[in-house]
């Protein structure tokens, strides 16, 4: 709730909410669990008092028997709690993971930092479901029961354990509040060491060649270091609560020992009523001593549970999308302008200045330019990785985003600057990790891009595995099985960002006779370069500068316009 209108519903409150079913029959069991376990102060309250007194075996055996059967339903009950909360817990991963996963890929295309990381704080919020922490806060409701039932034994000691509860729950209260901001920094501090580390990893190449592997590690260190002493700080409150709590409890059973022997002497209560009353107030205590003793893991959950909630109400609104025939190929940009990231919307210069152009089927534009001209980025923008903050671009005069994600990406053939294949065979990659993507179209995907040989010389052929650190392909092969993974399908849209950076002659050559295939297929192709090479197929050629576009034309009239002949070289003067 905020400002009194409530949250929409989410992916996440969805699945929160068909829980309340498994949180029910927990419920149901724990009641169950906590009336059964008065069991063992009862028996021993029958034995001292009636069994000892009396001197009936059968009375004994009788009683035993009891115990042993509703000691038996105790345990099945709990058992019975602790595995509806693991099924409640798995079927909330089933039902979000999908969803966590998508946000937190779809989080590397913003400008904006994201909140959180869903499918880690999915994984701390599944793993407290199902620990024995969250069954001890569905004990704390019983407390009451437990409480009374003290009361009837002597109202001094149903005061005497309220009084203690008071105390526990006062240093509960503490706990949190000298606790709680340190483990929320320390898990923030976390988060951005685990990324730093993930970083430092992906750079190890140039890191360790250059060494700079002390100042990364120093670095490294200190953030670690931060990390822990800030985490350290919280543990060592909540641990020194938790002694307290513990050790406070075991005295407030010893108290009762003492008060009820106390009463017992002046005839009051009998004496199975002192240990069924001890152990009675120590089972009222124990759900909150537990919660004390789990307080870090429930602080992170709770957490966690927040991010999440901010994590998906955040999502925009998914739009109702129409199945649109398949693509022409037909590309219209209007306008298309795009900030440096940041939040001084009016201080930010562009990197792209209302960049306006059209292509139709068959059509390959090679678009140049120098380095920060725009290119990379208007790439992006063109297969919807980014969204232009003005104006936009449409494929067969629809607007990307009114196209489903899986019809889009059957008409978008990409290739990035920056490539990584996934780990997996060298079939997955080029099939996009298709399960219904047949040999013949990857087959036909790699000879397009000029790669069917080379991959047949891999020790597995199609079936060789990528893996990282172990992947048996240079630079130059990985840019070839990336092209050969944008053209499959053969698609009718394909973007093609530095697609030679990598590439020697006979790279140069495949990718021209690849860019031809796609034309002579009815496809749009752009193609951004800074080597000529890059652009020998294509018959429109773009040049951007500073993100405005300088010229756009045919080929070979772009050219001789931007491409000025060098003068002669001047002869000598002779002596």
């Amino acid at each position: 709730m905020s400002n009194g209108t409530p949250l929409r519903k989410t992916v996440y409150s969805d699945a929160l909410k068909r829980l309340r079913g498994s949180f029910m029959a927990v419920g149901l069991f724990s009641a169950a669990v906590n009336i059964l376990m008065l069991t063992g102060p009862m028996f021993m309250l029958q034995v001292y008092d009636r069994v000892l007194s009396s001197g009936s075996v059968p009375t004994l055996q009788a009683l035993y028997i009891i115990v042993v059967f509703l000691f038996v339903f105790m345990g099945v009950y709990d058992f019975l709690r602790a595995r509806v909360m693991s099924r409640a817990a798995y079927r909330l991963d089933q039902a979000v993971g999908d969803e966590a996963y998508s946000i937190w890929m779809r989080s590397a295309l913003t400008d904006q930092p994201t909140l959180g990381r869903p499918l880690g704080d999915l994984s701390i919020v599944r793993g407290f479901l199902s620990s024995p922490a969250m069954l001890g806060l569905f004990d704390l409701p019983w407390i009451p029961l437990y409480l009374a039932v003290t009361f009837i034994v002597h109202p001094l000691l149903g005061w005497t354990t309220v009084a203690g509860l008071c105390v526990v729950l006062v240093l509960a209260l503490l706990n949190q509040f000298s606790s709680r901001a340190y483990h929320a920094k320390a898990m923030q501090m976390d988060s951005s060491e685990s990324f730093f580390i993930e970083q430092s990893r992906r750079t190890a190449e140039a890191v360790l060649p250059m060494g700079m592997r002390p100042g990364v590690a120093a670095r490294w260190s200190a953030m670690h270091r931060d990390g822990l002493a800030v985490g350290q700080i919280g543990a060592d409150r909540s641990q020194s609560f938790t002694a307290t709590s513990k050790a406070f409890r075991l005295l407030l059973q010893s108290t009762l020992l003492g008060l009820g022997g106390y009463l017992a002497l002046q005839q009051q209560i009998t004496a199975g009523m002192i240990v069924a009353a001890s152990i009675i107030a120590g089972r009222a205590l124990a759900p909150v001593d537990q919660v004390i003793g789990q307080w870090a893991s429930l602080v992170r959950a709770r957490e966690a549970n927040r991010r999440l909630k901010a994590t998906f109400a955040a999502q925009p609104l998914k739009r109702p999308v129409v199945d649109l025939p398949p693509a022409k190929g037909y590309l219209t940009v209007q306008g298309v302008t795009k900030f440096v990231p940041g939040d001084r919307s009016h201080e930010r210069p562009p990197i792209l200045d209302a960049v306006s152009f059209q292509l139709e089927p068959g059509d390959a534009l090679g678009v140049i330019g120098p380095s920060a001209s725009g290119k990379s980025t208007l790439a992006r923008v063109l297969v919807n990785a980014t969204l232009a903050d003005e104006g936009g671009v449409r494929l067969d005069g629809a607007t990307l985003d009114q196209w489903s994600e899986t019809a889009l990406g059957s008409q978008i053939g990409y290739l990035p600057q920056k490539l990584e294949l996934l780990t997996g065979t060298v079939r997955d990659n080029i099939a996009r990790f298709d399960p219904d993507a047949s040999d013949e179209e990857v087959i036909k995907a790699a000879k397009i891009a000029g790669v069917h040989e080379m991959i047949l010389m891999l020790p597995d052929g199609y079936a060789t595995e990528l893996v990282h650190d172990s992947a048996p392909l240079s630079g130059g092969q990985l840019q070839r099985i990336g092209l050969a993974r944008a053209v499959y399908g053969t698609p009718r849209y394909v973007v093609l960002d530095e697609p030679n950076s990598n590439l020697d002659a006979a790279g140069d050559d495949a990718l021209s006779q690849a860019i031809m295939v796609l034309r002579e297929a009815g496809s749009t192709v752009v193609v951004m370069a800074h080597r000529p090479s890059a652009i020998a197929s294509v018959n429109k050629v773009m040049v951007l500068h500073s993100g405005r576009v300088a010229e756009f034309g045919d080929r070979d009239t772009v050219l001789k316009k931007t491409v000025r002949p060098r003068p002669a070289p001047q002869p000598e003067p002779t002596a």
